[in-house]
């Protein structure tokens, strides 16, 4: 027996939109609802695109990870495993893949290290949102969802932290250790760690508790071809990458020295458009020579009264910053000259030396000039290049150099990227003081918990949460299979002994077996983790309410 206004849907196919209609039959107002199939198409489209991005950064992660050869578009060679590099350099065209290229660069610059984790964790979510979505759930339900589920997993490793004292350096050399395993230049990783711990605490000043952020701009990389890494060293003052200009002779060492640093040119000065002036009397002639000498010889002298032994000079583009008549005159007066000081460096050389840049020889003061103990040449081990070193300045600045050494470019560029990585996890410390166990011990612990969670829930979001669970598992099933094990009888060992309670136990890949991270000492800042988990959740959810591609132009 039907009641009299009972409703019943007719759905019909349109061939010319590729639409369904459901006609709600039954009413006075029959209500028609279009679901167009372009949607799932595009959204489709996006996932894969998005997986296959993914899918190229995935055997680089971890310390078993392999490297990446890049050949760029000007033919450089690069070698590298860092997750933002080697998107940064693919040539991506699918809009939504370009989004995970700009998610692995948010995780650079928020958290330094994880750049692939990131990635390969969004891959594995959006593979997880294509099951989600054939079972019919609508795309905003489980992006809710996950955005639920990314909150309770930040929580529950911030459960699992233990906090940081930045006193405790042997901690913070285990983080940085634990970072640099996946790198390149792995093997020297014992030198390499507590130059990027000490080179971040000596920007930090006395009281590193009492800082909140650190800029790494502070820290100035000069890479030098020859040595190996090993000759790698921190110096608490100031290189340049090219030795003093001695083409007239000139002091090469200068003790207690007062450096100046001039922005004027000391050369014949010249009109602002270009002329010609013909002299064609000998008398004239060495008249300019003579008033062009001593115009120059003025100059030096303002300089030398200032009581500068030590002369940086600004690179010129308007005319000859310097010329042979003027680098007479300093040698003369034994006043050390490096020249093409960039422009760009300037304000972290100030910072250093304590020195104020000079516009205008009039306006040459003692009380411009900068202090060091000792200022010279030093010959590189393993080449003959030579670079001039600033060493006992009182850094008021609070500034550090890391003189970077290789055998070649590409070793060097590198290992500039590693230490940079290196330098943004002890940034990642100092921001959030927490530290927690490696080798997929985070993202196990949060997966399990997770599923816990979802056994007690209803309806879609439970589904959505066991889905969010089981992506997480990626990170350790993948560590695995990178490192030649196998993977599913490790992570069902993994997920044995974090049911037993060992919130710690991660993949030592050494051994191939299961161990407790933190007895290994192998620890990454908290950060890094809970930042890869909400980007990667954000970005996902962000591809999932696409359901539209517009060409504009």
């Amino acid at each position: 027996r039907f009641h009299s206004n009972c409703e019943c849907s007719i759905a019909v196919w349109d061939f010319h939109s590729r639409s369904t209609k459901y006609t709600m039959a039954g009413g006075n107002n029959g209500e028609t609802l279009q679901e167009r199939a372009k949607g799932k198409d595009i959204r489709t489209s996006n996932i894969v695109a998005a997986k296959a991005v993914a899918n190229a950064v995935r055997t680089s992660l971890g310390p078993r990870g392999m490297d990446k050869l890049m050949q760029l578009s000007s033919g450089e060679v690069l070698i590298s495993n860092d997750g933002a590099t080697i998107l940064s350099k693919m040539n991506v065209l699918h809009p939504a893949a370009k989004m995970l290229v700009e998610l692995s660069q948010s995780q650079d610059i928020e958290a330094g290290d994880g750049t692939t984790t990131v990635v390969v964790i969004a891959g594995a979510l959006l593979e997880a949102c294509g099951t989600l979505l054939s079972k019919g759930i609508h795309p905003t339900a489980i992006a809710s969802s996950f955005m639920k589920a990314a909150e309770f997993a930040t929580k529950i490793l911030e459960e699992n932290a233990r906090p940081i004292n930045l006193d405790d350096r042997e901690s913070l050399i285990s983080a940085v250790t634990t970072c640099l395993s996946s790198k390149v230049v792995a093997q020297n990783s014992e030198l390499l760690a507590p130059i990027a711990v000490d080179s971040v605490l000596g920007v930090l000043g006395d009281d590193p508790n009492a800082a909140t952020n650190v800029d790494l701009r502070d820290i100035r990389m000069v890479q030098q071809v020859g040595g190996t890494i090993d000759d790698t060293e921190l110096v608490n003052g100031l290189v340049f990458n090219k030795g003093s200009t001695k083409s007239a002779g000139g002091p090469s060492q200068i003790k207690n020295a007062k450096i100046a640093l001039i922005q004027f040119c000391l050369s014949a000065p010249k009109t602002d458009m270009d002329n010609n002036v013909v002299v064609s009397d000998y008398a004239a002639m060495d008249r300019i020579l003579r008033d062009e000498r001593k115009y120059i010889l003025n100059q030096c002298k303002k300089i030398k009264k200032a009581g500068a032994n030590v002369l940086l000079i600004q690179k010129s583009i308007l005319r000859d910053a310097y010329n042979e008549l003027s680098l007479h005159f300093l040698a003369k007066m034994g006043i050390l000259v490096v020249t093409d000081i960039e422009r760009q460096d300037i304000d972290f050389i100030c910072r250093t030396l304590g020195c104020t840049p000079v516009a205008h020889a009039d306006s040459m003061s003692a009380d411009k000039l900068g202090n060091a103990e000792h200022v010279g040449d030093v010959a590189m081990p393993g080449s003959g290049h030579k670079v001039v070193k600033f060493t006992g300045v009182k850094n008021s600045g609070r500034t550090m150099t890391v003189l970077l050494r290789g055998s070649n470019d590409l070793v060097l560029a590198e290992a500039n990227r590693s230490i940079h990585d290196a330098q943004c996890v002890v940034r990642s410390l100092v921001k959030k003081r927490y530290l927690i166990a490696g080798g997929g011990a985070p993202e196990t612990e949060a997966s399990l918990r997770l599923k816990e969670c979802a056994l007690g829930m209803m309806g879609m979001d439970s589904y959505c949460m066991k889905a969010f669970a089981d992506a997480l598992e990626v990170i350790p099933y993948t560590l695995a299979e990178n490192a030649g094990m196998k993977p599913i009888e490790i992570v069902t060992e993994l997920r044995k002994k974090h049911a037993d309670g060992m919130t710690g136990a991660g993949i030592n890949v050494k051994k191939s077996t299961v161990t407790d991270m933190y007895d290994l000492n192998v620890l990454q800042p908290l950060l890094v983790s809970t930042s890869a988990i909400n980007l990667a959740t954000e970005t996902v959810c962000m591809i999932l309410k696409v359901d539209d591609l517009i060409v504009v132009g």
